[in-house]
């Protein structure tokens, strides 16, 4: 079950209003992403603070409809 790029930032931008993101779809098959997401929210957050935002944002789609994701995240 594929998940489009634009509901992924659609959920991410959701739950941190203020983040700059770029999704890419690693491989053509709706399944496999790589996320770049930019959040003042990730300030002073260590690395696994900052994913466990964004995996929280996703709702519980990671490993459902959403099967991979490669995450890249940084306060601005």
């Amino acid at each position: 079950m594929a998940m489009p790029a634009g509901e992924i930032e659609a959920l991410i931008k959701a739950a941190l209003p203020d983040a700059q993101v770029t999704i890419e779809d690693l491989a053509g098959d709706g399944d496999h992403y790589a996320a770049t997401v930019v959040s003042e929210a990730f300030r002073g957050r260590s690395r696994v603070q900052q994913h466990q935002l964004v995996y929280a944002a996703l709702q519980g789609r990671m490993g459902g409809a959403l099967h991979a994701l490669a995450l890249q995240t940084s306060a601005p």
